[in-house]
């Protein structure tokens, strides 16, 4: 069974459990959750005979076991239990609960849809790609809000192919999401370079990767899907649950990429003795930080150079006026144009990103000022018209187009070589690409 196959099953479900007023959020969830106990029991068995992270009596077969108020009852007691653990299993059931309102649906569930596949035996990128697949159907889902943590993956693709990863680097994002980055940067350092040693492949499936997300419910599918690609283990996934910006966390890497929450200034509403409310920004203040602002962007601006190490590349997905701001905004810019190379602005359609209007860019830079190119500028240019990458459907196609024109350009250090010979181009499919000479 292909990863479409398996996705249109599980979704025609989704919409029986819709007259229960279980949302999409809601199913993917509650999916989570049996996915992974099913998933512990597959690998406790023969071939895999792997010991079970999940205490007996709370795994899977008891839930086959029962029906009913008893099936019910057990599900949420296993819950509580399981997220009242540490690593992993603590991190994907932290505050869970039981959205069922039907004992009878459970049960279809946890028998005929999830009970009926063996999940572990399947590869990675078909079961990976199924659970990718729910993830978009969910971020479809306008009134969610869901689409905040997804990055179109077309969009994901190209940044990643442009920025390149290489064996042995370390990968972060700040603002991880669902962990789409992540994802895309290991399966491009495993398909570009296929003959990894036996150390590449342990580094790149435990130590190259870290993400942070600031939501428990998005983490929690963060570390799932990082689970069904072969990332992490049952031990250990590479992703942290808190805020990033709260603080410099020591660790610096090769590449970031990222595409940080758009919206408004942070801010903290105040009730006051008197039934008052008022609102207070939430400036953060960093001694690695240029400027104390409360604008969330312009701060990941700078927590995303803090992480980088020297010769370090990134790519993120801003608000396309976030540099060009006045007051902490003009500071930043100038700050980051003197110490780093930003070589490309990429100007991205309105409504890229699902239930958002944000007309979004993405900037290309380098960490180090002498990765500048003799006789350029700091600062390229390149433009991307909405027939290029379509806002309604992006597509891997369209995305393509600047990612070729991207190669056929000199590259800063650390980024793909332009082939020998191949002429730069001017024009990309209704948008205009400018590269100062």
């Amino acid at each position: 069974m292909n990863s479409a196959t398996i996705v249109q099953k599980l979704w025609n479900y989704c919409n029986v459990l819709r007259d229960d007023g279980m949302s999409y959020g809601d199913y993917v969830e509650q999916l989570t959750y049996l996915l992974f106990l099913k998933m512990a029991d597959e690998r406790s068995q023969p071939p895999w005979s792997q010991p079970s992270p999940i205490a007996p009596g709370f795994d899977w077969p008891s839930l086959l076991a029962r029906d009913g108020d008893a099936l019910f009852d057990h599900y949420r007691h296993t819950l509580e239990k399981l997220g009242a653990e540490r690593g992993t299993i603590g991190l994907i059931f932290a505050k869970a609960q039981n959205k069922f309102q039907d004992p009878a649906k459970l049960r279809r569930l946890v028998v005929d849809l999830i009970d009926g596949e063996n999940w572990s035996a399947m590869g990675a990128d078909v079961k990976g790609d199924a659970y990718e697949g729910l993830l978009e159907k969910n971020a479809q889902d306008t009134k969610s809000g869901a689409g905040q943590y997804f990055t179109p993956r077309p969009l994901i693709q190209a940044m990643v192919d442009c920025i390149a990863p290489k064996p042995g680097e370390a990968v972060c994002d700040p603002a991880c999401g669902t962990g789409g980055f992540l994802l895309a940067a290991h399966n491009h350092v495993a398909e570009q370079h296929p003959n990894l040693t036996r150390e590449q492949k342990r580094h790149l499936k435990e130590n190259a990767l870290r993400g942070w997300e600031l939501v428990q419910g998005t983490a929690r599918l963060a570390a799932m899907n990082m689970m069904l690609h072969g990332i992490g283990s049952d031990k250990s996934v590479p992703i942290v649950v808190g805020d990033a910006l709260a603080a410099d966390p020591g660790e610096r890497f090769d590449v970031v990429l990222a595409n940080p929450p758009f919206g408004k200034k942070s801010s903290t509403m105040i009730t006051g003795a008197e039934g008052r409310v008022s609102t207070e920004k939430d400036v953060i203040e960093r001694d690695d930080f240029w400027a104390s602002t409360a604008n969330k962007q312009l701060n990941f601006v700078q927590h995303i150079k803090t992480l980088l190490r020297q010769q370090g590349r990134a790519a993120v997905v801003l608000p396309d006026n976030v540099l060009f701001e006045g007051g902490a905004g003009e500071t930043i810019r100038r700050k980051l144009l003197h110490e780093c190379d930003v070589h490309t602005l990429l100007r991205l359609p309105t409504g890229l990103f699902y239930a958002q209007g944000v007309k979004p860019m993405c900037c290309f830079l380098s960490a180090s000022p002498r990765a500048r190119r003799p006789g350029r500028a700091s600062c390229g240019f390149t433009t991307c018209a909405p027939t290029s990458i379509s806002p309604s459907k992006p597509t891997r196609c369209g995305a393509s187009t600047w990612t070729s024109l991207w190669r056929c350009t000199t590259p800063p250090t650390g980024m793909p070589a332009r082939p020998p010979g191949a002429p730069t181009p001017r024009w990309a499919a209704g948008g205009r690409m400018t590269m100062p000479s």
